[in-house]
């Protein structure tokens, strides 16, 4: 089993930027692709971006490139999602999901947080 805890969110102006942290506990952490997704009201959950176990490799969604930022630190069992130049449209709950080496799906999830983007 794995327990992921998002934080980070809040409110913030169109323009601002934006840490989130993804804490994770209960099984080996460094061993799994994390990755963020993000699901806006009345949307279906999509894809943010992901990351290799070793951070080595990330992929992210097209609207996302050159403004958000996914790392991790395994010491610290934390992957990290660094937002930047934030639009009304982010707004969204982005939660955390792991996928461990034999599975083809993230299956393990957080429970979200908050993000708001005023205009």
């Amino acid at each position: 089993q794995v327990q992921l805890v998002e934080s980070g969110g809040g409110l913030v102006q169109a323009g601002d930027s934006l840490r989130l942290s993804c804490a994770a506990s209960g099984r080996t952490f460094s061993t799994d692709t994390m990755g963020w997704f993000r699901q806006a009201p009345g949307k279906e959950r999509e894809f943010v971006a992901r990351i290799s176990w070793s951070g080595g490799t990330t992929y992210y969604a097209d609207s996302m490139k050159g403004r958000f930022a996914i790392s991790r630190d395994n010491a610290k069992k934390t992957v990290y999602l660094q937002m930047t130049s934030l639009k009304p449209e982010d707004t969204a709950v982005y939660f955390c999901a792991a996928r461990t080496p034999t599975d083809l799906r993230f299956t393990y999830w957080g429970q979200g947080t908050q993000v708001t983007v005023s205009s």
